[in-house]
């Protein structure tokens, strides 16, 4: 049985043409004398006509030109290919030009995620210093857990993703740019027992607490800590957005922990306590990129925007 030909093959038949000839072409046609388009292409007036002999050739033997005693005349078949060359030569200036903006990093795209916390300053702030440095380039931003963000980091829909080790998720199959090291507070209403004491203080300590937090188990939220510190937090509420539970802290209905990304945008009805770190910070934060997978010029200068913000905001 004869295979049928795909209907969306459309290149069958098509001639190979060369844009050198293309370029010759359309210095002629311009300069109505294979003599000046030479002097203008720097070639010979043999060349010139190569190149054109050759471009009727692809084309079926149409002539494009009329040759006159002085100088040359589009024929038809030359008048209607020259929208189309032009279309060509002008394509494939401007992908040169996109190709040279994205080699130093003044166009092209940045497609980065981060998740909430981070968005509260880390990741404005650094937006800002490259939106400064690099205006041309276009930016979209995605939000969401650090397992979602890797995923579609991984799938080539994220040039980059700033994420965090909270939530156990496997980060090896990543290059990481550390950013920081975020340390925890705990977030209670302002006239509880524990809120004028100095000092950071130990989660052990709010063990009876009601706690209030993103997901109605502890493992793979904040409240790993706890787990760390030897007691099982009692989930009262379950609540994802961070406006929320601040809602439910500053009414009395039990504690959450705000990571210090979050801290600065707390209400003023809550107190923050600093947590004791046993063993270490309760997370890092990290820019993650695959690995082997080459960073493009705008992704490089937005993790070093991203280092800098870190920066600032650990001093």
């Amino acid at each position: 049985m004869a295979v049928m030909p795909n209907s969306h093959d459309r290149t069958e038949g098509l001639p190979d043409l060369s844009t050198v000839w293309l370029r010759a072409f359309l210095e002629v046609a311009r300069a109505e004398s294979f003599t000046v388009a030479a002097r203008t292409l720097g070639w010979t007036q043999s060349a010139v006509s190569r190149q054109i002999s050759s471009l009727e050739s692809a084309l079926g033997g149409t002539p494009l030109f009329d040759r006159l005693p002085r100088g040359v005349r589009l024929t038809e078949a030359g008048r209607i290919l020259v929208p189309h060359a032009r279309a060509v030569a002008g394509a494939l200036r401007e992908a040169g030009d996109e190709l040279a903006a994205l080699r130093v990093g003044t166009g092209g795209r940045l497609r980065f995620g981060a998740f909430a916390t981070a968005d509260a300053a880390l990741v404005p702030r650094a937006l800002a210093v490259f939106r400064a440095r690099r205006p041309g380039v276009r930016v979209t931003r995605e939000e969401g857990f650090t397992a979602g963000l890797l995923d579609r980091l991984t799938a080539g829909r994220l040039d980059l993703a700033v994420v965090s080790t909270t939530g156990r998720t496997p980060l090896d199959a990543y290059d990481l740019h550390h950013l920081l090291d975020e340390p925890l507070y705990v977030a209670v209403p302002a006239d509880h027992a524990l809120a004028g004491r100095p000092g950071p203080v130990r989660l052990g300590e709010l063990a009876d607490a009601d706690w209030i937090s993103g997901a109605p188990r502890p493992e793979g939220t904040l409240l790993d800590a706890a787990l760390r510190q030897g007691f099982r937090p009692r989930v009262a509420h379950v609540v994802a957005e961070w406006t929320a539970k601040q809602g439910y802290v500053a009414a009395g209905l039990g504690v959450t922990l705000v990571p210090a990304l979050a801290a600065a945008s707390v209400r003023p009805d809550i107190a923050l306590l600093p947590v004791h770190d046993e063993g270490g910070p309760a997370r890092a934060v990290y820019a993650a990129t695959v690995r082997g997978r080459s960073l493009t010029t705008a992704a490089e200068a937005f993790v070093a925007a991203l280092r800098e913000a870190a920066a600032r905001i650990s001093a």
